[in-house]
């Protein structure tokens, strides 16, 4: 058994986009999700990946999963999950993916924890090879869907109550445990293990991240401030983070690099 865990966010961290989007397509063709639905979903996605989440958003995302699997029979669910990470695959970052490589190489496991379903969820930790996949999991009755959560919607303390539960079962340090995130939303989850990195961070999440010391990584950083620019009029997305910023981070040496650094405690606090 491994002694210590990295704890992943899905959307915006492992991947570009939403998981919850590609969720509703897959509902819609399906027959779950109405075509009205369909198209406040695509609108939701699009504010999402230039903006971030929200408690709002969030709780809309939980409300339209349980209202599409209200009554469904779980093995719908189940037969969806492949062609919804199909879509997913693709958006997997390849820098996102060096990390989990890193990690693994470490002898550590690797969890995705998000909102999104655990049928999705798991489906892709087991496409990715890694450990596990910690979702929301929504009550089953007699093998149908009650449109009742049965468990902690993992979001904000939702996830830092799953990880606690699974380092208790499985004996991981919590203080030797990664934790990785783009979202303020998730900083319950950053506090709670001992290695907390900020993976293209919000504004919420990047102030804290710069007030602590905590390493900060952006990919793509260009073409998100452009994005950023476009939509909001700008702000410093790179000089507010105190000189952590990595830049691109598309090479396998840089990554050792940082998972190196950042296991040494060479981090030096600033601000």
């Amino acid at each position: 058994m491994s002694t210590a865990a990295a704890f992943f966010d899905l959307d915006r961290t492992l991947m570009s986009g939403s998981s919850a989007y590609y969720f509703g397509k897959a509902a819609y063709r399906e027959g779950l999700r109405p075509w009205h639905r369909m198209l406040s979903d695509v609108a939701a996605t699009l504010v999402f990946r230039a903006f971030g989440a929200s408690d709002e958003k969030s709780e809309a995302v939980r409300d339209a999963i349980l209202e599409s699997v209200a009554g469904k029979a779980a093995a719908d669910l189940h037969r969806m999950a492949p062609g919804v990470i199909e879509e997913i695959l693709p958006l997997i970052r390849p820098e996102a993916q060096a990390l989990l490589d890193m990690h693994e190489a470490a002898g550590r496991d690797v969890y995705i924890v998000s909102a999104s379903p655990v049928e999705i969820v798991g489906e892709l930790a087991r496409s990715l090879g890694i450990e596990g996949g910690l979702g929301t999991v929504s009550e089953i009755v007699d093998g149908v869907y009650t449109g009742r959560l049965d468990g902690p919607f993992l979001y904000g303390e939702g996830k830092a109550t799953k990880i606690r539960e699974i380092a208790q079962q499985r004996g991981y340090p919590l203080q030797a445990c990664y934790a990785y995130s783009d979202s303020g939303s998730d900083l319950p989850m950053m506090q709670l293990v001992g290695n907390p990195v900020a993976v293209n961070p919000d504004r919420a999440l990047q102030a804290v991240a710069h007030r602590r010391g905590w390493p900060v990584v952006e990919f793509n950083a260009t073409m998100r401030r452009r994005r950023r620019t476009a939509l909001s009029g700008g702000f410093g997305v790179v000089a507010a983070t105190g000189g952590y910023v990595l830049g691109r981070v598309h090479t396998e040496r840089q990554v050792r690099r940082l998972l190196d650094e950042t296991t040494s405690r060479r981090w030096r606090r600033r601000g």
